[in-house]
C-alpha cells in the first residue's frame, strides 16, 4: 500500500505538471478502472481455484515492473502522458487480480469470531502505510519522479517476498471448474442478500460521488498554495482519521445498531467532502479529509465484514471481486468523475455537488435498503 500510495502522489503531480489539466488527472483513473472493470470477475475465479499467495506475488511482480517502465522512462526523459497512462493501465489490471485475492485470504487466517476486529487491525496497518506513502512519495519526488517510482518497485519485490511467508491456518476450498456458471456465482450470491448489495451499492455511489482525491494537486498547488509535500499530507490526512477509527474499532467493535451507524458515516463523509470543497484554509482542509477518512472507516469494517461472514469460503475470491468491483474500482472511477464535472462546473463547485449527491445516496439506500438499516450485530 505505501508503494501504491507513493504512485499515485507520483503520477499525480507528474501528469499535472506535463499538461496542467484536471481532466488529465480523471484519466488517470479510468486508467486504471478499465482493466479492473474487465478483468474483476475473472479474477475472482482465479483467487477461488488458486493459491491466494501466489496469485497475490504474481501481481506484485507486474506492479513492480510497471513502476520500473515509470522509473526508466522518467530519468531518462523519454515519459510522456501517454506512456503513464499504459502503464498505470498494468498496475490497475494486476490490481484487479490482487485485490479479490487478498480480502479472501484474511478469513482463513483469524477465528470467525474476531473476524471483525481482524477487519479493523488490518484496516489500521493499512491506512498507517496509507499516511506513510504519500508523505513519503511526496518528499522523495523533490528528488524526481523517477525516485518515487524506484521506491515502489522496491517496495512492491518486498511485498512478494514477505507474502510467501504466510501460512494459512485453514486450507483454501476449491472451486469448480472455469465457466461462466462459476464465474457469475458472485453476483447471484450478492443478488440474494439484500444487506450486502446494500452494503455494496451504497459505498459505491458515496465514493463515486464523494471522492476528490484526483482533484488534490488542484488545491494543493492552485487552491491552498503549497508544493509535492502539502500534496501527501493532504493525502495522507485522510489515513490519519481513518486510523484512529480502525485502531478504536479493533479495541471496541461495534456492538449494535451497525445499519445505522454505516448510513450516519456515509452522511458525514458527505458534510466533510462539502467541508473541504469550499475550504481555503489548508489546515481546515486536512481536518475535514481526516473526518471523510474516519466515516469510511466505519462504513468499511461493516460492509467487509458482512460480505466475508456470510459468503463461503469456496466462493470468498467471486464475491470479493464483485465487491472490489463496485467499491475498490468506484475510487477510480470517482477521480474520472471528478476530473470531467471539474472540467465542466469548476474544481470547487465539482466537491460540493458530489458531496451534496452523497447525502442524496444515503436518504435513498435508506428507503431502498430497509434490511441494511436493520442490521445490528457483526458477529
Amino acid at each position: 500500500m505505501v508503494a501504491h500510495q507513493m504512485l499515485a502522489v507520483g503520477v499525480g503531480w507528474q501528469v499535472y505538471a506535463l499538461t496542467g489539466s484536471a481532466l488529465d488527472l480523471g484519466l488517470v483513473g479510468l486508467a486504471q478502472f478499465i482493466p479492473s472493470f474487465l478483468l474483476m470477475l475473472v479474477a475472482g475465479h482465479v483467487a477461488d481455484r488458486f493459491d491466494r499467495r501466489r496469485v497475490l506475488q504474481a501481481c506484485m511482480i507486474v506492479e513492480a515492473l510497471a513502476a520500473a517502465g515509470l522509473a526508466l522512462g522518467s530519468f531518462q526523459g523519454w515519459i510522456s502522458v501517454r506512456a503513464i497512462f499504459m502503464l498505470i493501465f498494468v498496475v490497475g489490471a494486476a490490481r484487479a487480480f490482487q485485490m479479490p485475492a487478498m480480502a479472501a485470504l484474511l478469513p482463513s487466517l483469524v477465528p470467525r469470531a474476531l473476524f471483525p476486529r481482524a477487519i479493523a487491525s488490518n484496516s489500521a496497518a493499512t491506512q498507517a502505510a496509507i499516511i506513510a506513502g504519500p508523505a513519503l512519495g511526496g518528499f522523495i519526488y523533490v528528488a524526481g519522479p523517477a525516485a518515487v517510482y524506484a521506491t515502489s518497485v522496491a517496495l512492491f519485490l518486498l511485498t512478494g517476498l514477505m507474502v510467501h511467508l504466510i501460512r494459512p491456518e485453514r486450507a483454501q476450498a476449491r472451486t469448480e471448474a472455469v465457466g461462466l456458471d462459476s464465474i457469475f456465482a458472485g453476483i447471484r450470491f450478492i443478488r440474494s442478500h439484500p444487506a450486502v448489495l446494500g452494503a455494496i451499492s451504497l459505498d459505491l455511489f458515496a465514493v463515486l460521488l464523494g471522492g476528490a482525491t484526483a482533484l488534490l494537486p488542484v488545491y494543493a498547488r492552485d487552491i491552498l498554495d503549497t508544493g509535492p509535500w502539502g500534496l501527501g499530507l493532504l493525502r495522507s490526512s485522510t489515513a490519519v482519521g481513518a486510523l484512529a477509527t480502525a485502531l478504536y474499532l479493533a479495541r471496541h467493535p461495534l456492538s449494535r445498531h451497525a445499519g445505522r451507524r454505516m448510513f450516519a458515516a456515509v452522511a458525514l463523509f458527505g458534510i466533510g467532502t462539502i467541508i473541504f470543497g469550499v475550504s481555503r484554509s489548508f489546515v481546515l482542509s486536512l481536518g475535514a479529509l481526516a473526518v471523510l477518512g474516519a466515516a469510511d472507516m466505519v462504513s468499511v469494517v461493516v460492509r467487509s465484514s458482512l460480505v466475508q461472514l456470510q459468503t463461503p469460503d469456496a466462493m470468498r475470491g467471486r464475491v470479493s471481486a464483485v465487491n472490489a468491483l463496485f467499491i475498490g474500482t468506484s475510487n477510480q472511477l470517482g477521480e474520472f468523475e471528478s476530473g470531467v464535472t471539474a472540467a465542466w462546473f469548476g474544481v470547487v463547485p465539482s466537491v460540493v455537488i458530489g458531496g451534496l449527491g452523497t447525502l442524496a445516496v444515503v436518504a435513498l439506500w435508506m428507503r431502498w435498503f430497509p434490511d441494511l438499516v436493520r442490521v445490528d450485530r457483526l458477529d
